[in-house]
Order: C-alpha cells, then sequence, then structure tokens
C-alpha cells in the first residue's frame, strides 16, 4: 500500500486511531470491531468517525457496512514503517542510538592512546548525543502514546 498525500487535516484524535486500525486490521472492519478496537462508549460513535473517514477519501465502505483502508497517508509528525505508524521523534532516537553507539566505540578504541583533551572533548560529545537520544526517546514515546490502539479483537 502507497503513501499518499491527501490533506490530513481533520485525521487526529480518535480519527487517527480509528484510521490506523483499519489500516492494521487484515480484514473489513464494522463500526462493532472498531468500537471495541479502538475503545469507543458505542458503535454510533465509531460510525460517525467512519463517515468522517469515508469523505476524507481514507476508507471504502463495502456493500457488507464493512470498511477498508484505500491507502495509507502522510501523517505529520509520523513515518510509516510497513503497516505500523511511527512517530518521528523515535526514528530520530534510532539514528542517535547508532551514533552514541559509534561514538563509545572510537573512544574505546582510541581511549588508552589518546590525550586527556581528546577524552573530554569524546566524553562531551557523547554526552550531548545521549541527551539528544534521551529526549528524543520520551516525545517519541510521547507521541506513540496518542495512537495507541487496544487490541480486543482477536482477528486482528
Amino acid at each position: 500500500m502507497a503513501v499518499s498525500h491527501l490533506d490530513t487535516d481533520g485525521l487526529q484524535g480518535r480519527t487517527l486511531r480509528i484510521y490506523l486500525y483499519i489500516v492494521k486490521a487484515k480484514h473489513p472492519v464494522g463500526p462493532r470491531d472498531v468500537m471495541r478496537g479502538v475503545n469507543l462508549s458505542s458503535p454510533s460513535v465509531a460510525y460517525r468517525h467512519l463517515q468522517k473517514l469515508e469523505l476524507m477519501g481514507l476508507v471504502t465502505k463495502h456493500e457488507e457496512g464493512n470498511y477498508i483502508a484505500k491507502e495509507k497517508v502522510a501523517v505529520h509528525g509520523y513515518t510509516w514503517i510497513d503497516r505500523r505508524l511511527i512517530p518521528n521523534p523515535l526514528v530520530y532516537s534510532s539514528i542517535f542510538s547508532a551514533i552514541l553507539i559509534t561514538e563509545l566505540v572510537v573512544l574505546a578504541i582510541h581511549f588508552s592512546v589518546e590525550t586527556s583533551q581528546f577524552k573530554i572533548f569524546f566524553l562531551l560529545l557523547t554526552s550531548i548525543t545521549a541527551a539528544a537520544l534521551v529526549l528524543f526517546l520520551v516525545e517519541g514515546l510521547r507521541a506513540r502514546r496518542k495512537t495507541k490502539i487496544h487490541h480486543s479483537d482477536p482477528n486482528y
């Protein structure tokens, strides 16, 4: 499923969680499936959001009344990896993890032969990278909580 760049301004909060539930589902889903899967109070609330998604052109309603995602759309602040929507800060934190590991390996290799100035500079550099990693990780986990779906559907 390719990623489209439709206007997704209304795709946030519950509507975004419902859209993600439909994209991740392995089969067409109805309002009751959505209600259970996204922890909504009633099927009518789910239906209202499903209609909104249909008007946005993101889902298609089948003749049985079930919905399926037409396409994955770009969502501001997130990156699609297969059927998962990952907050950009989590992507950045993984990049900083790789940088931090590389810095620690270089420091370990050169530790015995370098001057104390080099060691202090490199430890400072490593601590800045570690701080960036922690900040992006925290922000990414906070953003991930906003799109968290409760999977109560056994066919999910």
